[in-house]
């Protein structure tokens, strides 16, 4: 850990989001730029139409992959010693590869690398991958594994009665593990938008119409070119663009993240009020302190924590989504320092992820305490004893409950008097009067164990 760090991305929190520097650090960046010079080079050589460029031998085009494959930082060190010089970071790339073939049997190809190119046709596709890479892989597989440790919570107590709480007051009950299961619901869906993002990408020249491409082969059927080249690097073609791919794909997987960080804060959120509540107890770390004055503190830091990363990363993400759609004319330079900063938007998010599934690994329920609270709440059966009075046909069920129930406590003896007072055909009389609290659950369970089945059953997400 840096203590010099400006961002606490880089400093505090390095460790903790070490997985994405791979995808979202400098180096990155220009590693993928690398691999997508070199791999241009080898897609022009493959093409009959271009006699100028000869074909490489099957030696030559595995030591183009040799040196994507091992592009290490020193490498990369060595692209920001020339660009010391040339001031522009994609020609820097272009002058570090030409230097490598120069020696070599390539030398002779050298001016085919970044052929008919402008630096967005590699930065977008050097984006495209380091997004598929970082959010397809890093932060998609930690969010999983998040949901399957609040599924396995939800499993454990899917009968688990809890009194429910609207407007904070108390409610109709549900079970713990339903409660649960609605976040793993929502989380599922989005999760499932985020695994099947497109990233898109362009190679088409500085104002997207293939300019300096037919100039020196008119006959080239380029588009075609342009689009076998983007779907060999794993990439959906974006067939009309200006000097920019458009980033509207961008925008689309931002705004899946936002509604995935949304939900995860919401969840912090309740999270945070059941610890309150009693409902939820939380592990004593040994040596952990909780308050400097308080000893007897043991607080939710880690769902404070994922709350307040998960907000950071809304904002950055939002931010993006919207500027990132937003070029003028064929092209201006503020995309290209918004996009260095889609790291930091991830990361913050992905930090929220790695802080809430350590807090999951600290909580049990409390069922004592959420039977406790249900024995103390008899009036929330105001709502079947009305509902089954409608049923039978007595007037005014609303009203008559309303006055004997609203803003007062009701114990059981008094809920029975009344129901015992009504009239109700004997069978509807026995099943009140043999409901409590924790048995007004509906079908909460069957609810949450259709939604877990459904969860786990999808394999889509964990390939």
């Amino acid at each position: 850990m840096s203590l010099t760090a400006v961002t606490a991305l880089d400093g505090r929190y390095a460790g903790a989001v070490a997985p994405l520097s791979q995808w979202f650090s400098e180096h990155a960046l220009i590693r993928e730029r690398v691999r997508v010079e070199l791999a241009w080079l080898e897609h022009l050589a493959a093409e009959p139409g271009i006699e100028a460029l000869r074909p490489l031998a099957a030696a030559e085009v595995g030591w183009l992959r040799e040196i994507a494959a091992t592009f290490s930082v020193e490498d990369s060190e060595a692209v920001k010693r020339i660009e010391r010089t040339t001031n522009h970071d994609v020609k820097a790339v272009e002058y570090w590869i030409k230097e490598r073939l120069a020696a070599t049997s390539l030398a002779d190809v050298r001016e085919w690398v970044h052929f008919a190119c402008t630096s967005e046709d590699i930065n977008n596709l050097a984006h495209a991958l380091m997004l598929r890479g970082g959010v397809g892989e890093v932060f998609l597989s930690a969010a999983v594994g998040f949901v399957d440790k609040v599924a396995a919570l939800a499993s454990e107590h899917v009968a688990t009665p809890v009194l429910s709480r609207t407007h904070g007051q108390p409610a109709s009950p549900s079970t713990f593990g339903k409660e649960m299961a609605v976040f793993v619901h929502r989380w599922h869906r989005v999760l499932g938008q985020i695994r099947g993002q497109q990233y898109l990408g362009k190679l088409n020249g500085a104002v997207g119409a293939y300019n300096a491409h037919v100039s020196a082969y008119p006959n080239v059927d380029w588009p075609d070119v342009s689009r076998r080249f983007v779907e060999g690097l794993g990439l959906t073609w974006n067939p009309t663009t200006t000097q920019i791919e458009s980033h509207d794909g961008m925008a689309e997987l931002f705004q899946a993240l936002v509604r995935f960080l949304n939900i995860l804060l919401d969840f912090d959120r309740d999270v945070w009020g059941y610890v309150s509540l009693g409902y939820l107890r939380q592990r004593v770390v040994a040596g952990e302190v909780g308050s400097s004055t308080m000893p007897h503190k043991v607080n939710p830091i880690d769902f404070e924590n994922s709350e307040a990363n998960a907000g950071i990363g809304v904002a950055l993400l939002e931010h993006l989504a919207s500027k990132l759609a937003i070029s003028r004319w064929q092209r201006d330079l503020t995309d290209s320092s918004a996009l260095r900063n889609m790291g930091s938007a991830v990361g913050h998010g992905y930090l929220a992820v790695v802080a809430a599934t350590r807090g999951m690994g600290k909580v049990s329920v409390d069922a004592a305490a959420l039977a406790s609270d249900l024995g103390a709440n008899w009036e929330v059966l105001a709502e079947p004893v009305q509902t089954v009075m409608r049923a039978a046909g007595l007037e005014n069920p609303y009203e008559r409950l309303k006055e004997l129930t609203r803003g007062a406590r009701l114990g059981p003896d008094a809920l029975r008097e009344f129901v015992g007072g009504l009239g109700l055909p004997a069978a509807d009389a026995a099943r009140l009067a043999s409901m409590t609290p924790a048995t007004y659950v509906g079908l909460s369970e069957h609810v949450a164990r259709e939604t877990l089945d459904r969860w786990m059953s999808d394999t889509t997400l964990r390939d």
